[in-house]
């Protein structure tokens, strides 16, 4: 037998239209956020990895904020936005890409915006069987999985040799209907033609006054074409989220996966997994030790050998080996390099980089700032827009200040500068190699290599010996 699928190109189809009542929200279902992204990018993601021809997304409620989220995820090459203008149902939804679609000669993807654990090796899989059933290939096949509470879900129904014989929404079902565990999971592949020749057939003649997309397969069906069940048994991943407390519940699981591999695979140490939150899109690196209330966002990365402690948030920041953070730390958009040492109560905002073996202590704010190597600014000092050099010391309650009220300046420190205590540094300016400011100093000019500098306004009263060469 010919297999009538082989060869054929792959679209994927994602339904993301929905109002999501229940989420009783003024955003869309599929804008909020799990693991710190929007529903629907998880879903895009998965979709990627199958390397389709095309991903089309219908869109419909807030149709400009999904665009722009899937936009952050996939390549505008790769997607296009199909609108469905009124929510009629699900086969409405499919229906409304028939234009883009229905003379495709493809295999059709179709995925919901709002199952975000589902894996691409399940729907490889799932797609391999739809090519492969009965040797020729299926008109249609269906993920689904057998639930101990099916209660919401639409049941397959079987015909007695076990084959698929319909698929029954649960307020369209009778006693016998209602006592059946296996579900659908709304997760389709079609004969994209074959598909859109069913779809004109279906009608609204039901409870909910909708057009499912669950009556293709069965019209399908009845007109001889195969049509293929792919049973699979993780029920966590075809979960949809329909509601805030499943959101709640699917948070946990994400972070709970996420965290058993980070401890089975790659050698990381929690005191508490139960009480800390560690983004999947993390990578921390092999004996590294996390305390309790730590969160850690984002595409951020940890190096080897690090030692975060309670209370500290990092986001979107690269931290290298050997790096402690004490507690209540926050660093958001950082670069950190080996052996630092950051806090207690340090913040460390976008653009600030801390170069190998240097230190900053309890209460010092750094944006936008460079600090050298083995460079330490250890107390209640803020560094903004700033390049501080190697082996320089900034005394407790520096400032630089690099605002003056228009526009931002940025303060340039040599190597082996000794800023003393409550010394500002008012920006643009420039200190040189060797310098070192007295207590209290307030300089608004340039300050030339190895001066010593006291005062307000700054004076320089004694030229230091080099003893950097």
């Amino acid at each position: 037998m010919s297999n009538e699928n082989k060869g054929k190109e792959l679209n994927v189809l994602i339904l993301a239209a929905g109002l999501g009542t229940r989420m009783r929200s003024n955003l869309a279902k599929v804008l909020h956020k799990l693991d710190g992204r929007p529903l629907i990018n998880h879903v895009c993601r998965t979709a990627t990895a199958l390397a389709p021809s095309k991903i089309f997304v219908v869109i419909g409620h807030q149709g400009e904020d999904v665009t722009a989220a899937v936009l952050d995820e996939i390549d505008p090459e790769l997607v296009e936005f199909v609108v469905q203008e009124k929510q009629l149902g699900t086969g409405d939804a499919v229906n409304s890409a028939r234009a883009c679609l229905a003379d495709e000669d493809s295999t059709l993807l179709v995925l919901s915006g709002d199952v975000p654990l589902i894996r691409a090796e399940t729907l490889a899989s799932l797609v391999q069987q739809h090519h492969d059933h009965r040797g020729k290939g299926a008109a249609a096949t269906i993920l689904t999985v057998a639930l101990k509470d099916p209660s919401g879900y639409g049941r397959v129904v079987r015909d007695d040799g076990g084959f698929f014989d319909r698929i029954v929404e649960q307020k369209d079902a009778g006693e016998n209907e209602l006592s059946v565990k296996e579900i659908n999971s709304g997760i389709y592949c079609f004969d994209t033609i074959k598909l859109f020749e069913a779809l004109s057939r279906i009608s609204n003649d039901n409870a909910q006054g909708e057009y499912y997309l669950t009556d293709a397969p069965r019209i399908l069906r009845q007109a001889g074409e195969s049509v293929s069940l792919y049973k699979h048994r993780d029920q966590r991943e075809i979960e949809g989220i329909n509601d805030r407390s499943q959101l709640a519940v699917m948070e946990r699981e994400v972070r709970r996966r996420t965290i058993n591999k980070l401890m089975l695979d790659y050698g990381v140490s929690f005191i508490d997994p139960k009480n800390v939150y560690v983004s999947a899109r993390t990578s921390i690196g092999r004996d590294t030790v996390i305390h309790p209330n730590v969160v850690v966002e984002g595409d951020s990365v940890i190096g080897d050998g690090c030692e975060l402690r309670s209370g500290t948030r990092i986001a979107d920041s690269r931290l290298g080996n050997g790096v402690t953070v004490l507690d209540n730390c926050v660093i958001t958009g950082a670069i950190v390099g080996n052996d630092c040492s950051i806090g207690p109560f340090a913040h460390l905002r976008p653009k600030a980089c801390m170069a190998d073996g240097s230190r900053v202590g309890n209460f010092v704010e750094m944006k936008n700032t460079t600090l050298g190597r083995r460079s330490k600014a250890n107390h209640l000092t803020y560094l903004g827009d700033a390049t501080i050099g190697e082996d320089t010391n900034i005394g407790a309650g520096t400032i630089t200040c690099n605002y003056d009220g228009q526009n931002k300046h940025r303060t340039e420190i040599g190597d082996r500068v000794k800023i003393g205590s409550d010394t500002m540094l008012i920006a643009p300016i420039k200190v040189g190699n060797g310098v070192v400011t007295g207590a209290g100093t307030v300089a608004n000019k340039d300050i030339p290599d190895n001066k010593l500098a006291v005062g307000a306004p700054a004076r320089f009263i004694k030229t230091l010996a080099n003893d950097g060469e």
